[in-house]
């Protein structure tokens, strides 16, 4: 959205991003989204991770009632929230009235591979990235289904590709961008081995990069769910085009790489994941150390496969 509003000559004078979770700094986007843009393009105002949907004081009504009205069509003011809008605030009530067009961005289940990679496409053509196909799947695989990720790597793409007019290949994607996700699934890959010191490596390689904890969790549960999904409904006799419905795969093909990761593993061992990485996800909610959690949970589950 950003790239097709602003002029790039004057994007730097143009574009402002605010963290607009207080009031003042919602005003303070307002005024700047009433602020006419300077020389060609639109002006583009990203208020994000704002709370205004969710809550709203009635002085800060009262300014997006003085504001709205009158910003110019000249200016895109975007708002963003980690939550789905509270449809019965004033505030909600206000911006449906003026017309905004309100985008939910679900989260993709990790194990989605037609749906990443579209989503891939998808922000890389519209922040301006050029990438080739094999090199679009390349850095799904690796952002998995953290859409903050996503964007971030792109950032990084962009800032690479500046000036040339050829897109980037599979091969550039790969050294730049970091993986997080896609070394998580090697995490899971390596649990589900019963490789204990393997596991235990691939986990320091993600927590010396910062990754989430709550993260890593999450991508864990979602690959060992989806394994005992493939598991059950193969010893159930199911056809793999059913089975790619049940995981919502948009290609039935990778259900047999699946059906390989879980042949020789019992569906009593899978079953025996779930609650283990159910005390794993509410430890790390309860502020535990991640480290030390993250270590302990992922002995016990490689100890489950060996």
């Amino acid at each position: 959205m950003r790239q097709s509003v602003l002029d790039p000559n004057w994007a730097s004078f143009n574009y402002d991003k605010i963290i607009a979770d207080r009031a003042e700094a919602v005003v303070n986007g307002l005024d700047r989204a009433l602020t006419p843009p300077f020389g060609s393009g639109s002006r583009f105002v990203w208020l994000a991770d704002t709370t205004v949907t969710q809550q709203c004081a009635a002085e800060l009504l009262a300014q997006l009632e003085r504001t709205l009205p009158v910003i110019p069509p000249t200016t895109v003011l975007l708002l963003t929230a980690s939550k789905k809008p509270d449809s019965r605030l004033k505030s909600t009530k206000l911006l449906v009235k003026f017309e905004a067009q309100v985008r939910e961005f679900s989260p993709i289940p990790p194990w989605n591979d037609a749906e990443l990679v579209h989503r891939a496409r998808q922000v890389a053509n519209d922040m301006g990235v050029k990438l080739t196909p094999t090199a679009v799947e390349v850095l799904a695989s690796k952002a998995g289904s953290n859409t903050r990720l996503l964007y971030g790597e792109l950032e990084k793409l962009l800032l690479f590709a500046r000036g040339r007019s050829q897109p980037l290949s599979p091969e550039e994607v790969e050294a730049l961008a970091s993986g997080g996700a896609q070394n998580t699934f090697k995490l899971a890959d390596a649990i589900r081995s019963g490789d204990t010191s393997g596991a235990l490596e691939l986990l320091a390689g993600l927590t010396s990069r910062n990754e989430s904890g709550i993260g890593i969790a999450a991508v864990l549960a979602g690959k060992f769910r989806m394994w005992l999904w493939v598991k059950v409904m193969v010893q159930a006799g199911e056809r793999d085009d059913k089975i790619a419905q049940a995981l919502e795969l948009g290609n039935p093909k990778r259900v047999y790489y699946f059906r390989q990761e879980v042949k020789d593993v019992s569906l009593e061992k899978l079953q025996k994941t779930l609650p283990l990485l159910l005390e794993l996800e509410a430890s790390l909610k309860r502020g535990r150390d991640e480290v030390s959690t993250l270590q302990t949970k992922v002995i016990e589950l490689s100890s489950l496969f060996r």
